[in-house]
């Protein structure tokens, strides 16, 4: 009992000890971050709408065939409900890379006062 009590402890201090660590503020991330991280995204949903359209190509194929064969059997089918057509999303295309913000910047060659905002 004593020996699962002195683990227990063990434990709480070690996390107690690198809780903090843990727990610290990453740093804000670089322009060139920002631009990997938005060109990631578009890839991403660029290879959503491939998958999309590869599955309407797919779903479209088996139907196909699907009444091709009740033909074929002489079986009665129905006629086919119709669909939106399978959109193609083009090749790839990353996005256009953003110009830096100067909202918050001060002028080229403004002079700033030492002096600290209330």
């Amino acid at each position: 009992m004593t020996r699962i009590l002195t683990l227990t402890a063990v434990a709480a201090a070690a996390c107690a000890a690198f809780a903090p660590g843990a727990l610290a503020k990453l740093p804000a991330p670089t322009e060139a971050q920002q631009a990997k991280a938005a060109e990631t995204r578009a890839r991403a949903a660029w290879s959503d709408k491939v998958a999309a359209y590869q599955l309407c190509r797919a779903q479209d194929k088996i139907a196909a065939h699907y009444l091709a064969a009740r033909k074929a059997h002489g079986q009665p089918a129905r006629d086919p409900v119709q669909t939106a057509a399978c959109a193609d999303p083009g090749p790839f295309a990353a996005p256009a890379p953003a110009i830096a913000s100067t909202a918050g910047a001060p002028a080229a060659g403004a002079v700033q006062s030492p002096a600290k905002a209330p």
